[in-house]
């Protein structure tokens, strides 16, 4: 998409968020708050998991933040994360379950959202309406359409929206990036985002009952309210595809954006495909352990792996999540190489905090002051659900199969070549190929203008979903 094109679906999209409702008076009265410049800044702090842990750490690292409620539908969580700012010295929150609580608190200046992904647009949209600056974590969003969203109310109400991919707080990442973009790595193509991780099975399919103090209606929100199967809660909820977005969203997002970046593409291509399975587990996990997506951006591709079996290192000497293939030599993570993989030099430039950097911008008003902007992070984000809707409409086919249509391809790397590193990763981490198939996804072609697929009914419907009254993204249909 060219810049007029970019600008003029941005502004068609601006004119048609503005006609949405808010959720209610009350939010709307509370809109044009803003922060004054030397005062404290009130934060709440939604999700009390693994990131909400980390989001309490950090701010009580800043003495301009005070931090006046924890919210999480399961108050032992809540209850884990009050005991933490307290043993960080901070006054003990307030603890509710319910997040339209402080929304309707007028002291509360920005909210973090950490909340499982299906949570992370509405929570955001939400807040926004209600008057607050947002810092929300990756992935912004469950599904492209409700991305797209949260950043139309961002622009309409003039709200400051940090994604939570804070690698682009990295003064020697940017330093990097400069480097690229000013053309002293000569002609780069080609960026790759990796992600080896070990994983196990989560197991089921068992009774699985919500915990004691936790409420399953607001915890599930704008997923339908099911009897869940799997053995875990808490956390497993990423590998099931109504509330995660599997380890490509849960993970690999981090160096998918940091190779946008560094490609300097945006909006979704011109095409992309998918595949790979969920190996070995057995379990009543439903997205992909293994999987590789590649992304057409024309004359620049960008090919993503994640794996969660056992598995040797991407490069025996680099290690990093990202690369970027230069005719002048390699950049991965913020080292720069030569073309055959000698370090010449680290890039060292000065990092920020990527907390303190949203809460610079909530001072300033100007979202060009945000290391990641929720428009980076939409996008970011839509290409780990473009690959996902990719997997999900696919087929299994043979080995065969899937190296004949990768050989078809024609885009700035051998992803033949890569199949059949794949398949070596397969075998040597006991995958039986013989009994387990892999999944080859369908080869969707984007029409950018409206991000979404051309011609394609079947991959069209995953781009949202069916929201549960009353948690629905504006806009958005109701079941």
């Amino acid at each position: 998409m060219n810049n007029l094109t970019r600008r003029r679906f941005f502004e068609d999209s601006l004119m048609a968020a503005s006609a949405l409702a808010l959720p209610s008076r009350l939010y709307a009265a509370e809109r044009e708050a803003t922060v004054s410049p030397n005062s404290k800044i009130t934060a709440a702090i939604i999700g009390c998991g693994i990131r909400g842990k980390a989001h309490a750490r950090e701010l009580a690292r800043l003495p301009e933040c005070d931090i006046a409620y924890v919210c999480d539908p399961d108050l032992d969580r809540a209850d884990e994360v009050g005991a933490l700012l307290g043993e960080l010295q901070r006054p003990m929150p307030a603890k509710v379950q319910d997040m339209r609580r402080i929304f309707e608190d007028k002291s509360v200046d920005v909210v973090f959202v950490a909340t499982p992904n299906h949570w992370h647009a509405l929570a955001a949209i939400w807040a926004m309406q209600a008057g607050k600056d947002v810092y929300v974590e990756k992935p912004v969003s469950h599904n492209v359409a409700e991305g797209r969203r949260t950043v139309q109310v961002a622009r309409q109400l003039n709200r400051i929206c940090q994604a939570g991919t804070q690698n682009r707080s990295r003064g020697g990442l940017a330093e990097a990036v400069r480097y690229m973009h000013e053309g002293r790595l000569g002609e780069v193509k080609l960026a790759r985002s990796v992600f080896y991780s070990g994983r196990s099975s989560i197991g089921g399919p068992v009774d699985c009952p919500t915990p004691p103090r936790c409420d399953a209606s607001l915890w599930a929100g704008p997923a339908p309210l099911r009897k869940l199967t799997r053995a875990k809660f808490h956390y497993d909820w990423h590998w099931m595809w109504e509330t995660g977005s599997g380890e490509i969203g849960n993970s690999n997002v981090h160096a998918i954006d940091i190779c946008r970046w560094g490609l300097g593409v945006h909006g979704l291509g011109k095409s992309v495909l998918s595949y790979g399975g969920r190996f070995k587990f057995g379990d009543v996990g439903e997205t992909p352990n293994s999987q590789v997506a590649v992304y057409d951006f024309g004359g620049k591709t960008l090919v993503s792996e994640t794996r969660n079996l056992k598995t040797a290192p991407f490069h025996p000497a680099i290690k990093s999540m990202w690369f970027f293939y230069g005719s002048e030599g390699i950049i991965a993570d913020s080292h720069l190489f030569t073309p055959d993989g000698k370090l010449l030099r680290p890039f060292e430039a000065k990092s920020e905090n990527h907390f303190a950097n949203f809460l610079r911008a909530v001072r300033s008003r100007k979202h060009t002051d945000l290391a990641a902007d929720i428009l980076e992070g939409h996008e970011s984000a839509a290409l780990c659900h473009i690959a996902n809707i990719s997997y999900r409409t696919g087929q299994v086919a043979t080995a065969q199969e899937v190296h004949k249509q990768l050989s078809g391809f024609s885009v700035n790397d051998d992803l033949a070549g890569g199949f059949d590193k794949t398949l070596q990763y397969l075998v040597e981490a006991g995958v039986d190929l013989g009994r387990e198939q892999i999944t080859l996804g369908a080869r969707l072609q984007m029409d950018g203008d409206k991000e979404a697929f051309v011609s394609n009914a079947a991959a069209n419907s995953l781009l949202t979903r069916v929201y549960r009254a009353p948690f629905v993204v504006p806009g958005e249909a109701v079941g």
